[in-house]
């Protein structure tokens, strides 16, 4: 027997889409994240999009009675959610590369400067 807690009215198919709303959520947000780094979906509507999934959620869906409601308002939420991080982990991760070049030259020059041949 597995480990599953089963809700009240809850059925197979919502049992599974919330055994595997983070895989759902995850694929959702990688499609998305994908177009709106190859610039066919605005980052913009992308942030749109997030606010209006999470409102849903927070608002209505949290509190439904339908657990297939509340997990598709989940999965859409959480995935907006990731898409709306994936440009500012971009530039992270650009930053860092650009200071790891600065103190790999900072180190270079400190090598030349200080050999005496």
């Amino acid at each position: 027997m597995s480990n599953v807690v089963v809700e009240h009215g809850e059925g197979p198919f919502s049992r599974s889409l919330r055994r595997r709303r983070f895989v759902v959520a995850g694929v959702i947000a990688g499609v998305e994240a994908v177009l709106v780094l190859a610039d066919l979906f605005p980052w913009w509507a992308a942030i749109l999009a997030a606010i209006a999934a999470v409102a849903i959620y927070v608002g209505w869906a949290r509190e439904h009675t339908n657990p297939i409601v509340r997990s598709f308002a989940w999965v859409a939420a959480a995935s907006q959610l990731v898409v709306v991080l994936v440009p500012v982990a971009i530039v992270l991760v650009g930053l860092l590369a650009i200071i790891g070049v600065v103190v790999l030259a900072v180190i270079a020059l400190t090598v030349l400067l200080l050999d005496r041949r």
